[in-house]
């Protein structure tokens, strides 16, 4: 049988589940990855699934990189999550010269983390120096380097452009031992990311440690994966992630049910037509959810490997299908959480905190409703030709 490229880190993924959802309770307590979990994922080469094969990496298909996120969020969101910033951050080695891209992603833990754009950079001999401080830096505590996306502002002041006006924008890169971390993340959900806030101070970054991310071409890399840039692949990755989540609380409130016999009732739940009907409603939602992410994924890879363009049509395409989808979960784990009945409340249960992770998913930029109205834009935009 013929497997995909990078198919062995799927069944990789698999085999560490156990463990990761073993320490899922203390990852959630400690609010950071156990170190069992980070080793795993670093011993099985889950953070270099999308590093250049230039560099040892496995540079997969980005199906691939989704099934990672899903089987790995079935376990534990928290670990998904942090997995998939660090491993679409490593995307920007494909924009680096190569010796620069060799010490950040080939020094042991060899992690990179960064937060939002935000701030700026003076552009002085070299390089540039920047005082800043970021947020939302999920997967920093695991990271060897971080890094920002910042505004280029010249000596005095002025904001540099690039050759269509817009301010130009570069992702400076630095060693996690330059800044300072700051513990902030007390969450709803995904309380294990440590998704912290992190400052330097007159900071020098030597313009080789500087990239522009998501720009077509400035990219050194000939690869398909580069060509779809961080963005979208942040949106397949992170929708993929709502697919694990919605499918074990769904799969729990199965198990609930067939077990489960209700307090004035003296049949289990699973002979409820209510429930029967709930499950059966449910599965469809999740069913179609997952099949229209991964065929919209799978048609967009088919036609980038065709044609090499990631085109506007396909941005559009995948913001529209990674949305709806972390919608369509978030109502899969309403649904499984409403289930289950009191039982979805206790800690000791496996609802409540697959229901906070969901929701806290659901507020991240990549399930935003304007994407919507991106989308719909763009249709009503287009031009009739028959």
């Amino acid at each position: 049988m013929n497997r995909p490229l990078g198919f062995d880190l799927v069944e990789r993924t698999r085999a560490i589940a156990p463990l990761i959802a073993r320490e899922a309770d203390e990852i959630e307590r400690t609010r950071r990855l156990t170190p069992a979990v980070v080793d795993a994922l670093i011993e099985n080469g889950l953070y270099r699934a999308l590093l250049p094969q230039s560099l040892g990496g496995a540079e997969v298909p980005i199906e691939i990189f989704m099934q990672m996120q899903e089987e790995i969020a079935k376990a534990d969101a928290s670990t998904a999550w942090c997995l998939g910033q660090c491993s679409v951050c490593a995307m920007i080695a494909a924009s680096l010269d190569p010796d620069t891209a060799h010490e950040i992603f080939n020094t042991q833990p060899g992690i990179l983390a960064w937060g939002a754009i935000a701030h700026e950079a003076r552009a002085v001999e070299g390089g540039y120096r920047v005082t800043a401080r970021w947020d939302f830096a999920s997967g920093s505590r695991q990271a060897s380097w971080l890094g920002a996306h910042v505004r280029i502002v010249t000596a005095d002041g002025t904001p540099r452009k690039n050759a269509d006006g817009s301010p130009e924008v570069r992702t400076i890169l630095f060693p996690v031992a330059s800044a300072v971390l700051h513990d902030v993340w007390q969450a709803i959900g995904l309380a294990g990311t440590g998704t912290d806030s992190y400052e330097v101070n007159d900071l020098f970054i030597p313009e080789r440690f500087t990239a522009f991310r998501d720009v077509p071409s400035a990219l050194r890399e000939t690869g398909a994966l580069y060509k779809i840039g961080t963005g979208s692949t942040f949106s397949l990755g992170f929708a993929a992630v709502s697919l694990g989540v919605a499918r074990a609380t769904l799969d729990a409130a199965i198990a609930l049910s067939r077990a489960k016999h209700q307090s004035l009732a003296a049949s289990a739940m699973r002979n409820n037509q209510a429930v029967q009907g709930l499950i059966g409603r449910t599965e469809g939602d999740l069913r179609a959810a997952r099949a229209y992410l991964y065929a919209t994924a799978n048609a967009m890879w088919r036609d980038l490997s065709a044609t090499g363009a990631f085109s506007a049509a396909h941005r559009s395409a995948v913001r529209l299908a990674a949305t709806w989808t972390i919608h369509q979960s978030a109502k899969v784990v309403d649904a499984a959480y409403h289930m289950a009945g009191a039982t979805a409340v206790f800690r000791s249960n496996p609802f409540e905190r697959r229901f906070r992770d969901m929701h806290a998913i659901a507020q991240q930029i990549q399930a935003r409703d304007t994407h919507y109205e991106d989308v719909g834009k763009t249709i009503l935009s287009e031009v009739n030709t028959e």
